[in-house]
């Protein structure tokens, strides 16, 4: 578990990147969900040791029964997290063998023959092992995203965290990429964030929505859209009506079906005007976020 409390960053330009944030993470996968910009990357880079808080708290398990103060024993920290950042570079002349042997020293891991299972294992488990003497210069976007998972893994750490890892992949690799994620998340707390609904809804069993620094809603992605269940309405309208529509209705969100848009409203009660009723999903709970906290401002 990591307890996360009243945790805030202002950088030097006088943005506000994370604004009292207070999350429950358990073992398992979270999904850390928000807009570019939301500070997700912020609150990862924090609890990741990168970069430090201008206040509040963050602890996590050591698995001994104790706690670890994660603002301030980084190096405990480290031991135990796996990190794979948004950009993940790789030295392209390099096979994902030798690199990943290099990676391992790196993490501890001196005795030549453990480090040598523990580096077969891993690329066995990411699907690698056939490509292992290949140089990562060669891989696809989705192959280096499964190497950096690797890495990660290195150590066998208790908390990972992947930042905005499934951008630029096609759509198998992404399949294949968050089919190893929830593996992993079977044993330890992994925090995903993106800002891709469908990821968060498919495999996270607790998530969080985040915005402008602040956390809008937290708890299981289920009971998020169970609360707005009966409460969403769509229907066709033609483009020059569009904005007369986004004026007199609350409307979640706006996509072109068939060159036609097709609008999600916002509605305890049947709105008429030819709206049909349709399931909630975790996108409308994800817009109707954005717009109260817009509201509210």
């Amino acid at each position: 578990m990591i307890t996360i409390r009243s945790l805030h960053k202002t950088y030097s330009n006088g943005v506000r990147a994370l604004d009292d944030i207070s999350l429950d993470i358990p073992r398992g996968m979270f999904g850390l969900l928000g807009p570019n910009g939301a500070g997700k990357s912020s609150l990862m880079r924090t609890l990741a040791t990168l970069q430090d808080a201008d206040g509040g708290s963050a602890t996590m398990d050591d698995g001994n029964g104790g706690s670890i103060d994660m603002l301030r024993e980084k190096d405990a920290v480290r031991r135990q997290l796996g990190y794979l950042p948004q950009d993940f570079g790789v030295y392209p002349k390099v096979s994902a063998e030798d690199l990943l042997n290099h990676f391992a020293v790196l993490k501890g891991l001196t005795a030549r023959g453990a480090r040598k299972d523990t580096v077969e294992g891993l690329l066995k488990q990411v699907n690698l092992w056939d490509a292992r003497k290949r140089k990562l210069g060669t891989y696809s976007g989705g192959m280096r995203q499964r190497f950096g998972i690797a890495q990660a893994l290195l150590g066998q750490p208790r908390l990972v965290i992947v930042d905005e890892p499934t951008a630029g992949l096609d759509p198998e690799e992404r399949n294949r990429f968050l089919n190893l994620l929830a593996e992993i998340g079977e044993n330890v707390a992994v925090i995903l964030s993106t800002h891709i609904v469908e990821d968060v809804t498919d495999l996270c069993q607790r998530m969080a929505i985040m915005n402008k620094g602040q956390v809008l809603l937290a708890g299981e992605p289920a009971d998020a859209i169970a609360a707005l269940e009966g409460q969403v309405w769509r229907r066709r309208v033609d483009k020059a009506q569009l904005a007369q529509y986004q004026s007199r209705y609350q409307v979640l969100s706006t996509r072109l079906v068939g060159g036609q848009p097709m609008i999600h409203v916002f509605a305890e009660s049947d709105p008429g005007d030819g709206f049909e009723r349709i399931d909630a999903g975790l996108e409308d709970v994800y817009f109707r976020q954005l717009r109260l906290q817009k509201k509210a401002a």
